[in-house]
């Protein structure tokens, strides 16, 4: 037990030295003139660089306070990257091994975060495999299987303790729209969006919940269906969307979703990257999308209002991968058709 303690207080201690993430207001006029205003919050800002640092921290201290950890415990994940980056952080501060199980297409750059971190990546084929080799390397290295996928929304406490959804929240008060008309997410997990969309029911805000699924993910048929056997071929946007239903994704939180082709993605991507001036990653791209759309929506319909979404990681990540053009050209082929039709939607 008292090594228990030390290891909930070194994580605590940690929280307290970190500052909260930026809300960055988008510079769109052809929206903002209509009453219309687009917010990103900048979860790059977190120590390890992603809105994953958010879950890794809970998906630790549920783990240690239900007895799962250990100060032996080999901890592993199966991940698509930037959870297993964070969580790689967290082990190495308590002082335990850490194994990422990951599909062989996660871009090299997280690979080398995580081993920078003292873990240690386990490679599979695809990522429908990653389950079942999580579980295996749990067992034969006598360790604990976080499993973020049945974990996330049950670790963060989704009423309080500056959870994403209240910090949002709290940095909107002094904006012209302060409460937003929508929050726009992606789901890998579906911990983001649970936690929001309980904590606008709990806090009685009249803000929708819209989940940008890119193809391939499962999610959106889910949601639509409510069957929860349902499998698929899987995201190529990495990050977000799944080959399975995943427990942590709550169907009824979500007020409406949208399927984003991985060209769109890709094309808001480097569109946002250009406006903002650095470079963000493919599931920032495809809640920008996302958010475009609801955007031109509410102009149509005369509505004002406010947008926010994530910006989920940095694309400094995705250098060799979706910021490579030779990359993209041979993996979705040309995506600057669509990236004018953004470009010129807002510049209008």
């Amino acid at each position: 037990m008292a090594w228990t303690h030390t290891a909930i207080s070194l994580i605590e201690a940690d929280f307290q030295r970190s500052a909260d993430t930026h809300m960055v207001a988008l510079d769109l006029p052809v929206f903002s003139r209509c009453g219309i205003d687009l917010y990103l919050k900048d979860e790059s800002t977190h120590p390890t660089g992603s809105l994953k640092h958010r879950l890794a921290r809970s998906l630790f201290l549920y783990a240690l306070c239900n007895g799962w950890i250990h100060k032996d415990s080999t901890v592993v994940e199966a991940s698509s990257g930037s959870t297993a980056v964070s969580e790689a952080y967290f082990a190495r501060l308590l002082g335990l091994p850490f194994i990422a199980v990951m599909a062989k297409s996660t871009s090299p750059e997280k690979i080398s975060q995580i081993e920078f971190y003292g873990g240690r990546a386990h490679l599979v084929d695809t990522t429908s495999q990653v389950y079942a080799a999580a579980v295996e390397q749990a067992r034969i290295n006598n360790g604990h299987y976080m499993d973020q996928f049945t974990y996330a929304e049950r670790a963060t406490d989704w009423r309080a303790n500056n959870n994403i959804a209240q910090s949002i929240f709290k940095q909107m008060e002094r904006e012209r729209n302060p409460i937003p008309k929508w929050i726009v997410v992606g789901a890998g997990t579906g911990g983001t969006s649970a936690t929001i969309g309980r904590y606008v029911r709990y806090a009685q805000h009249a803000t929708g919940l819209l989940v940008a699924d890119p193809s391939g993910s499962v999610f959106g048929s889910f949601f639509r269906s409510g069957d929860a056997s349902l499998t698929g071929p899987g995201s190529r946007i990495e990050g977000i969307g799944r080959p399975r239903v995943e427990a942590s994704f709550i169907r009824t939180l979500v007020d409406r979703m949208v399927e984003v082709s991985d060209v769109e993605s890709v094309a808001a991507m480097r569109e946002l990257s250009r406006l903002l001036g650095r470079k963000v990653g493919p599931s920032t791209g495809t809640n920008f999308f996302a958010m475009l759309g609801l955007a031109q929506e509410m102009r149509q319909k005369g509505e004002t209002g406010s947008l926010v979404s994530l910006l989920c990681d940095s694309g400094e990540r995705y250098a060799e991968s979706y910021h490579d053009a030779a990359w993209v050209s041979a993996n979705f082929g040309n995506c600057e058709a669509q990236q004018e039709k953004i470009r010129a939607l807002i510049q209008a």
